[in-house]
């Protein structure tokens, strides 16, 4: 009695491959694509990051740290520095335009309009980044749509193509639909019997918002934020074509040094090393964050 009481403990200890089995059946296709084509390259471009002005056809040779010293370069920093300046204001300028727009989708569009609504918000990202970045180059431009406008009305032309201004322009425009769809979503989760109980208890509007909405709603809006903020320091199309060379980044940077004149692969290697970690850090804040709560 004793030895079979001590095999069926020894079965229970061993893992039940029958349930086993169809879990990782259905992990494998994912896992295989992630592991090909995540995981394996990430690594590549690692190595690669330590070998010093590599270029194609060299051999991989890792031997140091150099690349990544460069990057604190003052002129490669500036560059970071206005990589994430230019993706924490495009953050910022969607959170304060779509909030609204998710708000009364959500909350004060009647039920049968609200998909109707939402498609139609949504329609610009049926067309491609590079013709919205085109339309906003003629919007733009000296002699553009603006200026035009603005000469109608007796007011001096402005001239903000080729700046940060146009990049923060172009790169809103072209996020905005992620951050509405993402507020929308959690805003439409949102208790309106809070909001009714606090307007019985004397709360006025601005109260009720920061106080019940906002508290409610915070997870959408560090979603939203994350997912806005590393599109945005990963864009390459609106800081080229809007920008121009006084607007450089780390990702026109990254290209530059892969398919560009100076064909450094270990300087780019480290490059976008360096914005994997920015995009690390960014992801952990948002996880301890949800944690915290």
């Amino acid at each position: 009695m004793e030895s079979s009481s001590n095999i069926k403990k020894i079965e229970k200890l061993q893992p039940d491959w029958k349930n086993w089995l169809p879990t990782w059946g259905l992990l494998a296709p994912s896992g295989i694509w992630l592991l090909m084509l995540l995981v394996l390259p990430t690594l590549i471009i690692l190595e690669l990051s330590l070998v010093p002005d590599i270029r194609p056809g060299n051999l991989v040779n890792p031997s140091g740290l150099g690349n990544y010293i460069r990057i604190f370069e003052p002129l490669y920093l500036k560059v970071i520095f206005n990589s994430l300046f230019l993706a924490f204001g495009t953050t910022i300028i969607t959170l304060i335009l779509g909030f609204p727009v998710a708000y009364w989708i959500a909350l004060i569009v009647p039920k049968r309009w609200q998909n109707l609504l939402l498609l139609a918000f949504v329609l610009p990202l049926w067309t491609s980044s590079l013709l919205r970045s085109y339309a906003w180059i003629t919007i733009l431009r000296p002699t553009g749509l603006l200026n035009s406008i603005l000469a109608s009305f007796g007011l001096p032309a402005v001239n903000i193509l080729n700046s940060n201004s146009a990049v923060l322009i172009g790169m809103s425009y072209s996020l905005l639909p992620y951050m509405v769809l993402i507020l929308y979503a959690s805003l439409e989760k949102l208790d309106k019997q809070l909001l009714e109980a606090a307007a019985d208890l004397g709360a006025n509007p601005v109260q009720t918002f920061w106080k019940v909405t906002v508290p409610q709603v915070l997870p959408g809006i560090a979603a939203g934020s994350l997912l806005v903020f590393i599109t945005g320091l990963g864009d390459f199309i609106d800081p080229e074509l809007l920008g121009g060379a006084s607007s450089m980044t780390a990702a026109r940077l990254v290209y530059n040094q892969f398919l560009g004149a100076s064909q450094n692969w270990g300087f780019g290697s480290a490059l976008s090393m360096a914005l994997i970690l920015m995009v690390s850090i960014a992801i952990s804040f948002v996880i301890k964050f949800d944690q915290t709560k």
